[in-house]
């Protein structure tokens, strides 16, 4: 860790502390936005204007190499005109409580450094004239939400000039309006509805703000600016993140900005640092040191297939080789990580679905290999669309074929393993290791991606549909909600998981929950004056300000123009409005317009029109002719399509389609049991009022735990016995016997010695094993008994925190009988581990099965590789980034578990 200011005095040392020290935020996305400046000796201080929250904060340089807390052990609520010394070591966030939006000074006091001091004020400041935005404009119309009103205001001109004035309180500080105008460069629409047509023109421009010539990100280049013709995530995101550029371009951006979007997937790729292996794709920095403890890089697949769709034929025909290429390689790796040959799935985490606690079990972040073994949908269905889509892209027939059968099985597989038919949903994720059940969490995303790519059936598809929850402002992205969770993905609407919705709702013809798609996603447009990250499902508020409960408020972050929910805008419009579905070949117009959409929304208008959207280097108009507005609900299908320069699209007569939605309500400012679930018992505890216990063994449900279990692996379950929401699992818990060996035994080898005991586990450890030829082996095991076993490593990886880096362990581990043949083989992880205090449990890797027969065996653990092993990660700052590849752990010993294996 840098500390080289500390080690002088202030004075000497201010112009560094000056260009290095930051207040990183929730209120500034984490960013750099506001660096502390020099005032007088020793004191720095930054103004920041912050809106309504409980903002979560800490004390940084840009890099992260450094970083300072008040306690390094607890969070701190700060209260204002108060000092308060701070540790320079990394720690839990200290949180500032804002009611109402106002200027704050941030006070470092560096006198003494070796105890910084903090103090935060609030600033009196003078009022701000009001300013009407809309005078001047000859076109003017007004929304009502609720209690809130927007009210929209355009030039009548071919390209108009829009201004957008809200009464919502929003989530960050700034003027109630915003003004913005159509681009020539972009498409444009006419409706008859001047909202509508202005929420499409915000999208637009908030797609070319998203649209730059460099990127940046704190943990990258030092946090200097790294050129790309990309988009960047958002406001407060400035890198191209994966999965959400993937998610965004299939959504709509690669329907407007084709060759951004290839630039943008293209950055996405890497070799590696040692050469060889081709390209892979990248996962992004994350849960437990990133990839294979998350396996969703294969959303790639997802943004790729769109550009192959929009691009030119000669961008085109290049870009499928290279996309093909990393397919290939990204596919055969993953199918030695993360492939579950006993299910026929892949493990890890939810797509998206990143902050652990936030649609996890509490457990987990005590145990991330436990979180890496779990079989997730929405991650098996981008897998699946990664295989199908190389399949598409193989040179030749064998290869094609070969990855066609993969996803055939893989389909086949999510549907005999995930899908519960009590729930007439797909389960969002399974048990770990040791249990393995499907669990009742359901989240949209994965619903809507198995609708959409075919994994579903028509009949599975309605029954989805229906069975989903919705609240009064739309789908959550997962149900039922977390108890004691903040908002993020928890109790929240990402429109970029409704516009999935709406995309599978059109596909099925699902009148009331596109209905309720399109609803969420032009209020949310319209309240917020931007397509804004997330917001708060029960009440649709970019931030539900809960003073009774500051720990729970949220969105915890929330960006303007998120670039997936902007995409998601642009794609409504474009493919679900008008119908616009562009393939390499040319397009089909399929527009999925409601009785509703047709009254409320174009009542005033016989015709919609689409003007100036290009398309394979073409300029087309698309105009829908709509019938005359009727009651009821059901869609207008394509009655007659004709032209090629201007299309003219002609609906008909009134069809009821499909009206399956599941409603769901309560006080969002409560913990309600009819849409949160209860939290996870442990076996043998007495069921909560209100609900029962279920008990698990080997992922099976069982009457009760035996006395005196000799073997298997138990887990619980609550359900609330009025709403039927079930928690998830306790962590499972295995009788029966065990080989425990630990480092110091005679018949370890390692060419690194067991160093002295670690005072946080009294235990001793080989330190820092890892480098690429390391070794470690463990021989003359014997086994008495033939069966199935769990071969684990015991250890400790304090590379980086459970949330970040590119450091979890992934290693290869082997199995030799007496002969010396390999009797098991395969990828284990060692992912990223807490440490909250002193004599913290230690962990151990996800399992490698093995069915042994009575008799000496040997353990051999070598090499695999992880993120860092790639050459995009070669300016990461923390382990596994400038300083060469990380996939290093301390080993403390190895278990062999007799288990029972899953029925199948």
């Amino acid at each position: 860790m840098n500390r080289h200011w500390l080690l002088c005095t202030a004075i000497a040392c201010a112009p560094a502390a000056a260009n290095d020290l930051y207040i990183r935020g929730s209120f500034n996305g984490w960013g750099m936005d506001n660096m502390l400046v020099p005032k007088d000796k020793g004191i720095y201080e930054t103004q920041i204007q912050i809106s309504p929250g409980n903002h979560a904060f800490k004390v940084g340089y840009k890099d992260w190499t450094a970083e300072w807390v008040i306690n390094p052990s607890a969070n701190v609520s700060v209260a204002l005109d108060t000092d308060y010394k701070m540790d320079t070591h990394p720690g839990p966030e200290d949180y500032l409580f804002v009611k109402k939006t106002a200027l704050f000074t941030f006070r470092v006091d560096v006198s003494d450094p070796q105890a910084p001091v903090l103090r935060v004020h609030r600033d009196e400041t003078a009022p701000v004239a009001a300013v009407d935005p809309h005078i001047g404009h000859p076109l003017q119309a007004s929304a009502s939400y609720g209690k809130e009103t927007v009210r929209f205001s355009a030039t009548d001109t071919p390209l108009r000039s829009y201004a957008q004035s809200t009464t919502i309180q929003l989530r960050d500080p700034g003027p109630q309006f915003v003004t913005y105008a159509e681009s020539g460069a972009l498409p444009r629409v006419r409706s008859g509805n001047l909202a509508f047509d202005a929420l499409f023109a915000l999208a637009g421009f908030e797609l070319q703000q998203d649209s730059v010539k460099e990127i940046r990100d704190g943990n990258y280049n030092g946090g200097a600016a790294i050129a790309c013709d990309c988009f960047e995530t958002g406001e407060k995101w400035h890198y191209v993140w994966t999965r959400d550029l993937s998610y965004a371009a299939n959504l709509g951006l690669a329907l407007l900005d084709p060759q951004r979007v290839r630039n943008s997937l293209e950055f996405k790729l890497s070799t590696f640092r040692s050469g060889g292996r081709g390209e892979q794709i990248v996962q992004d920095t994350g849960s437990g040191g990133s990839w294979p403890v998350s396996t969703d890089r294969v959303s790639w697949a997802f943004g790729a297939e769109a550009a192959l769709a929009t691009l030119a034929p000669d961008e085109r025909q290049a870009f499928a080789a290279r996309a093909y290429s990393a397919l290939s390689n990204t596919i055969d790796s993953d199918r030695l990580a993360a492939f579950d040959k006993a299910s026929g799935l892949y493990t890890g985490e939810e797509s998206f679905l990143d902050w652990r606690e936030q649609s996890y079990a509490a457990w987990i972040v005590g145990d991330i290999a436990s979180l890496a073994s779990s079989k997730a949908l929405s991650t098996n269905v981008g897998h699946y669309k990664a295989l199908t889509l190389a399949a598409q892209l193989a040179p030749d027939a064998a290869t094609g074929k070969k990855y066609a059968a993969w996803a055939s099985a893989l389909k086949k597989a999510i549907n005999d393993k995930l899908w519960l038919d009590d729930a007439g949903m797909y389960s969002s994720l399974t048990a770990p290791h040791f249990d393995g059940a499907p669990l009742h969490k359901f989240d949209w995303l994965g619903q809507s991606l198995a609708i959409i790519t075919g994994v579903a059936d028509p009949a599975r598809a309605e029954k989805i549909l229906a069975n989903y929850p919705h609240g009064p402002m739309g789908a959550p992205v997962i149900y039922p909600q977390q108890p004691g969770v903040p908002v993020y993905h928890n109790r929240a609407i990402w429109p970029f998981v409704t516009a999935y919705g709406l995309r599978a709702a059109a596909q099925s013809g699902n009148v009331s929950v596109a209905d309720a798609a399109y609803d969420t996603l032009m209020r949310a447009s319209a309240l917020n004056l931007s397509n804004m990250e997330n917001l708060e499902w029960l009440s649709g508020q970019p931030l539900l300000l809960d003073e009774k409960h500051p720990s729970l408020i949220g969105p915890v972050i929330n960006s303007k123009r998120q670039l997936w929910s902007v995409g998601a805008y642009l794609g409504m419009v474009i493919e679900q409005v008008f119908g616009v579905h562009v393939t390499p070949d040319g397009m089909n117009i399929q527009p999925f317009i409601t009785a509703k959409l047709r009254r409320e929304v174009f009542g005033k208008s016989d015709t919609i029109i689409l003007d100036g959207l290009r398309v394979h280097g073409k300029t087309i108009t698309v105009r829908v002719h709509l019938p005359p507005a009727a009651p009821g609900n059901g869609y207008y299908p394509v009655e007659s399509s004709s032209g090629t320069d201007v299309i003219d699209v002609k609906l008909g007569a009134l069809v009821k389609g499909k009206q399956g939605i599941r409603h769901v309500n309560a006080d969002p400012y409560s913990e309600s049991r009819a849409v949160f679930a209860p939290r996870e018992p442990q076996p043998g505890e007495a069921a909560p009022k209100g609900s029962t216990i279920q008990l698990y063994r080997d992922g099976q449900p069982v009457a009760k735990l035996p006395a005196h279990p000799a073997s298997g692996c138990f887990s619980a379950e609550a359900q609330f016995t009025d709403s039927g929401n079930r928690s998830h699992h306790s962590a499972a818990r295995c009788f029966g016997a065990a080989i425990e060996i630990p480092v110091t035994d005679a018949r370890t080898v390692s060419n690194i010695a067991v160093s002295d005991p670690d005072p946080r586990f009294d235990q001793r450890r080989i330190k820092d094993w890892g480098k690429p030829d390391d070794a470690f082996a463990v021989g003359g095991i014997k086994v008495a008994k033939t069966g199935d076993y769990a071969v684990q490593i015991k250890y400790h990886n304090g590379a980086n925190q459970i949330n970040l880096g590119i450091s979890g362990g992934v290693k290869w581990l082997a199995v030799r009988d007496q002969a010396g043949r390999i009797v098991a083989q395969g990828v284990v992880q060692l992912p990223h581990a807490r440490i909250e205090k002193a004599k913290t449990p230690l962990v151990y890797s996800t399992p490698l099965p093995a069915h042994l027969k009575a008799g000496s065996y040997r353990l051999e653990l070598t090499d695999f590789f992880n993120m860092s092993y790639l050459q995009s990660n070669s300016s990461f700052s923390a382990a596994g980034g400038i300083d060469g590849p990380s996939n290093k752990f301390d080993i403390y010993g190895v278990r062999i578990l007799a288990t029972k294996q899953e029925k199948r």
